[in-house]
């Protein structure tokens, strides 16, 4: 008898953590295009992917966390979305956007020793 009380609580606790995730999808890649309306994704998989965004979407570039800027094309991003509440509408919604920058700093040039 305990042991099913254990065993069928430890499912239940293993599976809750499902549950708290909800519905949201991850979008990794890099941005192709953007505009105010929407950005396309290349994925790591080589697929496209169209995602809305709207005046809720939150950016956050991971080079600079306390700037306000947006993701630029060539940026890499993760895209935390949801699916459209539109019925027959089968486009993401972003809710946040995780980017960083493609444009890389060069590296400084060790100075050279003297003999």
């Amino acid at each position: 008898m305990w042991l099913h009380l254990i065993v069928t609580l430890t499912c239940l606790v293993i599976s809750t953590p499902g549950f708290a995730h909800g519905a949201d999808q991850h979008v990794l890649g890099t941005i192709v295009a953007i505009d105010a309306t929407h950005v396309e994704i290349k994925t790591t998989k080589g697929q496209s992917v169209n995602v809305r965004l709207n005046k809720q979407t939150q950016y956050k570039d991971k080079r600079n966390p306390k700037g306000a800027g947006v993701p630029e094309v060539g940026d890499r991003v993760v895209i935390k979305a949801e699916k459209s509440e539109k019925k027959g509408d089968k486009m993401l919604l972003a809710t946040e956007i995780n980017f960083s920058s493609a444009k890389r700093v060069p590296a400084p040039i060790p100075p050279t020793p003297v003999n």
